[in-house]
């Protein structure tokens, strides 16, 4: 099964999220198929920047995303 989910980036209490497309088994922060965005919750507002149109091809094809990557695709309107 393939995922949408959220990968961990930056430095020491400084983190960055990368969105990416990834198989379910696979670890956190391991191999993904595809970046589809990032989202910066260290910056006020907190920056979310999501490619739609990739996004878009992956739920259409069957991709689940996380509780936590949908809320993000609300906020970025998709």
């Amino acid at each position: 099964m393939v995922k949408i989910r959220l990968t961990r980036m930056g430095a020491h209490k400084r983190p960055f999220y990368r969105v990416v497309v990834a198989d379910s088994r696979a670890r956190r922060d391991g191999p993904f198929i595809e970046i589809v965005g990032y989202y910066n919750p260290m910056k006020d507002p907190s920056e979310i920047k999501i490619d739609t149109e990739k996004a878009k091809f992956w739920l259409q094809r069957g991709a689940q995303p996380t509780d936590a990557v949908k809320r993000l695709l609300q906020k970025a309107g998709l």
